[in-house]
């Protein structure tokens, strides 16, 4: 068996070898793209990353450009066969103070399809690879410019569609995410570092011995606090990705068009024939900071149509996979059985009640809207209210997707097994598994991890001098 696991652990090390050398070959090529939308514009941006960047820009306007300082600007002509092809403005950035931390040029051309390709066809025959996807922001990872969640707001910052979304793309482009697991991951080094010395250096007097006593508070409290960053995170995410919002009501009670009313357009079809919505509608509307994923349903009651009872067997369906029921009832009419029993089956949702028809504005003591008069704003500062807390939230320094939150649950499953091994008096060597591991789990969110890593922030910490 240890022959085997020699072997194994050998064979891995060969073939992490070989994808170390493959990545070093790729990341050692000098790679270019567009950078701007594939479209006709005025401007385009070719960007260039690698040791030959400048050499390549040089050879494509003709003019030296290896002694000219980074930050520049400098225009020139490209040519194919010393046949003009189009005026470019040549951007210098050089290593280390670039965006890949490698020598970067940009091209800026004029945005025409043909003349962008054109002079990225120019710059792939003076030496440069196409980029992959995500390849100039992967450098910057591997050169240290900005740690794994910094590149994953980078990406969020693309794809942001509203000013919530984009404010916290910034901040993590900022560092927000390493900030906040800054104190998590040192209470794990002490910890860590505490019983290591134990254990290496048990002669020691000067050394102070931790006790499961000791750690076992320590432990409570970074659970107090992961579970806060997971809780705040996880609400952030919601407001980020938007709430999915099942619209409910018997048939009549104006669903379809408080959801065509919300959305600002005809989505659903409306009249005055019960049972007209026989299957799911939806739509996507941002009411100030909050997105909600509607969906309008057939309407729930006592039916003998088969095709409208799958109808509202898909409603109920949406309801469970709902975050927020919007239940509407008809303020001129008394609750039906019907109503009553769609209150008493959302009872366990997160809900809003509203009294949709009530035209004149007359009820004082329920949240009631008028659907027909455009009179929405009580359902709007409810929703607000009901979403609160995740609303502030989404506008404090959090973790930013599933990735990171499942690797915060591993570190806080690792943590609350060393907790539960201190309870029962396991050996401190034993519970360090249980920290380290954890350790790492918080490290991968950023990007930075491994077992020197954990050494290096062990011995920075203790000189022993011994």
């Amino acid at each position: 068996m240890i022959v085997h696991g020699v072997i194994i652990t050998q064979v891995k090390k060969c073939a992490t070898l070989k994808w170390l050398e493959r990545r070093f070959v790729m990341f050692s090529d000098t790679i270019t793209a567009i950078s701007t939308a594939n479209a006709m514009g005025a401007v385009s941006i070719i960007r260039i990353s690698g040791d030959d960047a400048i050499s390549i820009a040089s050879k494509l306007i003709g003019k030296d450009l290896s002694d000219k300082p980074g930050y520049t600007i400098h225009y020139g002509t490209a040519k194919e066969n010393n046949e003009p092809v189009d005026e470019v403005l040549i951007s210098l950035f050089k290593a280390p103070k670039s965006y890949t931390g490698e020598d970067v040029v940009e091209v800026n051309c004029h945005g025409g399809l043909y003349i962008t390709r054109k002079i990225l066809s120019l710059i792939i025959g003076l030496g440069a690879r196409m980029a992959r996807p995500g390849e100039f922001t992967e450098r910057a990872v591997l050169n240290g410019k900005m740690d794994l969640a910094q590149a994953e707001g980078v990406d969020d910052l693309i794809r942001a569609k509203d000013e919530v979304n984009a404010r916290s793309a910034i901040h993590s482009l900022k560092g927000s995410v390493s900030k906040i697991l800054m104190p998590l991951e040192d209470d794990l080094t002490q910890m860590i570092s505490n019983i290591e010395v134990n254990i290496d250096y048990p002669e020691y007097e000067d050394v102070h011995v931790m006790t499961h006593e000791e750690l076992l508070p320590k432990c409570n409290k970074w659970l107090e606090e992961i579970d806060k960053l997971i809780k705040t995170t996880e609400q952030s995410i919601t407001i980020k990705e938007g709430i999915d919002t099942v619209i409910l009501g018997r048939p009549n009670v104006g669903k379809s068009s408080l959801l065509n009313a919300l959305l600002e357009e005809d989505k659903a079809i409306v009249t005055d024939v019960e049972g007209t919505t026989r299957d799911i509608v939806e739509g996507s509307v941002r009411l100030n900071d909050i997105t909600l994923n509607l969906i309008d349903t057939a309407g729930v009651h006592d039916t003998d149509d088969r095709i409208e009872q799958m109808g509202i067997d898909r409603s109920l369906q949406a309801l469970e996979k709902a975050q927020l029921a919007i239940v509407v009832l008809d303020s001129k009419k008394e609750l039906s059985e019907d109503d009553k029993k769609l209150l008493e089956l959302t009872k366990n949702h997160k809900r809003i009640v509203v009294y949709n028809k009530d035209d004149d504005n007359t009820i004082e003591d329920k949240l009631s809207i008028s659907v027909k008069n455009m009179r929405l704003d009580p359902l709007l500062d409810e929703i607000k209210k009901v979403y609160e807390e995740e609303l502030y939230a989404a506008q404090t320094d959090t973790l930013n997707n599933e990735r990171q939150v499942g690797l915060a649950r591993q570190a806080r499953q690792s943590v609350n097994d060393a907790k539960n091994a201190l309870e029962n008096d396991t050996e401190l060597d034993l519970v360090l598994i249980d920290l380290e591991n954890a350790w790492h789990a918080l490290r991968e969110i950023t990007g930075k991890s491994g077992k020197e890593d954990l050494l290096d922030e062990i011995f920075s910490r203790f000189c022993l001098g011994k």
